[in-house]
């Protein structure tokens, strides 16, 4: 067995930005093995990060001085194994508390990702391991991401489609919902386009997919349908 890896104790800045690199360079859920994660550029960290390209190399520089990340000037930057480790930490804070949020304290899941982002780096492994016992140990958040389990491995899912991507009459199941915006989430929840809902694609428009959800019918935007992800059924 691997001894286990020594966790560094590290900023808030430091942990965002390898919980980022780990969301740009891996599957849109953050579930890619570290061995299938892309290296990431300084300009993608940027945009995402809000800040100068300038002071995202200074950062990669630290974290590859604590051997968190394996960077080099324009080739883009990885996560090491260590790294790796701590970026799923943050995540499985993140979505923990979200559905600590949802469940526990009503908040709507259009509300749970800007609170979890101000407390994933405050809250105890006690603390989480309580979060996690009282929620039964849950295997995905609200929106249907994966939540990293406490020995920080991702549960495994069945393969999915993106709902813009089925042709009509296939149908299948919504697995996950892959946006923060809240007022598209809004719409999804007035839809009843959540984790679990059954949906059929009716037709493609140059406008938008034409979808069945629980008996009513909606069309709905390209730009919406590419975020919700199925688990299709057979017909």
């Amino acid at each position: 067995m691997n001894p286990p890896l020594t966790r560094p104790v590290l900023s808030e800045a430091q942990e965002d930005y390898l919980k980022q690199i780990l969301l740009l360079g891996s599957a849109p859920d953050g579930s890619s093995p570290l061995e299938h994660t892309t290296a990431v550029s300084t300009q993608e960290l940027a945009d995402r990060m809000e800040v100068k390209p300038a002071s995202v190399t200074g950062m990669l520089k630290k974290l590859a001085e604590l051997a968190l990340v394996e960077y080099e000037a324009y080739k883009g930057v990885r996560l090491t194994e260590a790294g790796y480790k701590v970026a799923l930490e943050v995540l499985r804070h993140h979505r923990l508390l979200e559905t600590y949020l949802h469940q526990a304290l009503g908040y709507g899941w259009e509300e749970v990702h800007a609170e979890a982002e101000r407390l994933e780096h405050h809250i105890s492994e006690a603390f989480e391991k309580r979060i996690a016992e009282w929620l039964g140990h849950p295997s995905h958040d609200p929106h249907g991401d994966p939540i990293p389990t406490a020995e920080l491995r991702l549960p495994e899912g069945a393969p999915t489609r993106r709902l813009a991507a089925l042709e009509p009459a296939q149908r299948g199941s919504v697995v996950r919902v892959g946006t923060q915006d809240q007022d598209a989430l809004n719409l999804f929840a007035h839809l009843g386009l959540r984790p679990g809902a059954q949906v059929e694609v009716l037709e493609h428009l140059p406008e938008g997919v034409r979808v069945r959800v629980a008996g009513e019918r909606y069309l709905l935007p390209i730009a919406l349908a590419q975020v919700v992800w199925i688990a299709e059924v057979a017909p």
